[in-house]
């Protein structure tokens, strides 16, 4: 049995953070259909073009696909579809009002399940330009040499 609070990871989205710089993050419910939910748990999910929107006061998850469960036929819904977030409606209010800002835009990290529930791990986050993405690639090279070079060390001693 999981403990308390434990995160069985579903989806992440490994490209958000190469090309957004992320400034906060918030845990957010989700709302789905049981066969959606069935599929999650075998693991069938992808967040890579997945983005969020406010619309109307609510949160929509864009673009995430949930591959249909091969068991519930014909009740399936489409993999596409937008799904609504579940946060406080002050949680909402202010990511809304960062969103409005210049350059802003809500995207889903992680996919997971806590204490049996799906959640999605949504950060507020500012596109990268170019440059950017090259010293974020300079910097996790350098420091996997770093890594390699003390393993090696380590290996000697």
């Amino acid at each position: 049995m999981a403990a308390p609070g434990e995160r069985k990871l579903v989806a992440t989205n490994r490209k958000a953070r190469f090309e957004y710089e992320i400034l906060e993050t918030v845990e957010a419910g989700i709302a789905l259909l049981g066969p959606e939910v069935k599929s999650l748990r075998a693991g069938n999910a992808s967040l890579g073009d997945a983005y969020a929107v406010v619309r109307r006061g609510e949160i929509w998850l864009v673009g995430a696909h949930i591959s249909p469960y091969p068991q519930a036929s014909r009740e399936n819904p489409d993999p596409r579809r937008e799904r609504k977030l579940l946060l406080h409606r002050g949680e909402i209010d202010r990511l809304d009002g960062r969103v409005a800002e210049r350059g802003f835009t809500l995207v889903p990290l992680q996919l997971y399940f806590r204490d049996g529930r799906v959640k999605v791990e949504v950060a507020l986050a500012r596109g990268r330009r170019r440059y950017d993405k090259r010293q974020a690639i300079r910097e996790r090279e350098e420091e996997r040499l770093v890594r390699r070079t003390v393993r090696e060390r380590g290996r000697r001693a």
